[in-house]
């Protein structure tokens, strides 16, 4: 039992960064990501022996996070947000690309969660049509439709990022 603890926190230290990028991208938001990430951890906790026994455990880790964060939206959508402007802004990025960076956060922040998941299944995880079909529990005409829709709504919502969106289509 012990050593299944310790294979679990050592997978939860290589882990968690790129799933808390993964969580950022679909949530547009620091602290949301992070609770995202954390919520992730909690429900693969228990199942981590059997998950460890059966290989790689990233997949089914990211299809919790992301039927996770499909369960946030829906229950979003029954609740009131009041806006609190300027209260939990992400911080800015130092890289050379932060215009393109914030561009591409702020484009993927206007889409619908739908659209949003399947772009960064797609494009930030690299996932075929058929695993973020999987991922996200539909069919793959159904994935085709959300990132070419997604796409275009990016085009008319962010002009700034068309040289970004040729090299995708």
């Amino acid at each position: 039992m012990d050593a299944d603890r310790l294979s679990f926190e050592a997978y939860v230290q290589a882990r968690t960064t790129a799933l808390s990028r993964i969580a950022y991208l679909l949530t547009g938001d620091h602290h949301l990501a992070e609770d995202l990430v954390q919520q992730t951890f909690l429900s693969v906790a228990g199942r981590w022996q059997r998950l460890a026994a059966e290989g790689d455990p990233d997949p089914y880790v990211r299809k919790v996070l992301y039927h996770q964060h499909v369960s946030w939206w829906r229950r979003a959508r029954r609740i009131t947000h009041v806006s609190l402007t300027g209260v939990d802004r992400p911080a800015p990025d130092r890289t050379d690309e932060v215009g393109v960076t914030v561009a591409v956060q702020r484009a993927l922040a206007r889409l619908g969660p739908r659209q949003r998941a399947a772009l960064v299944l797609r494009y930030f995880e690299d996932l075929t049509e058929a695993e973020t079909a999987e991922v996200l529990g539909c069919r793959v005409g159904t994935v085709k439709s959300q990132v070419r829709d997604g796409l275009a709504r990016l085009r008319t919502l962010a002009p700034e990022l068309a040289d970004l969106l040729e090299v995708t289509s």
